[in-house]
């Protein structure tokens, strides 16, 4: 499986995330949607803090402190909100969908 983004394809593993990273916006609007996510503004915040997350750490953050650093710059961004932006989990869609790898899982961080 892969994503075709303008004349290339990106190669991911079998659950649809990414190999290698690609901070390539078009890249964000072609696994939303895959994902059947119709990304707004708010999307967009959170995508950027993966993003940010993954190039100082090298991995995403896990669902815990994903929320408490989101609590900090959007006071709203609770459990539900956050599942109702990305209904299959926040931590993992939201990496999936800014086109960075699998993040770690349980135990991984």
């Amino acid at each position: 499986m892969g994503y075709v983004v303008g004349e290339a394809t990106l190669e991911t593993d079998a659950d649809g995330y990414l190999l290698e990273p690609n901070f390539d916006d078009d890249t964000v609007a072609v696994i939303a949607e895959a994902e059947n996510i119709s990304l707004t503004p708010t999307h967009w915040l959170i995508i950027q803090y993966m993003r940010d997350e993954y190039r100082e750490h090298g991995h995403t953050p896990n669902f815990r402190n994903m929320l408490k650093d989101l609590q900090e710059f959007m006071p709203e961004a609770d459990s539900k909100f956050l599942y109702d932006l990305f209904p299959l989990g926040p931590a993992k869609q939201a990496a999936k969908i800014a086109g960075l790898p699998q993040p770690y899982g349980k135990g991984g961080y």
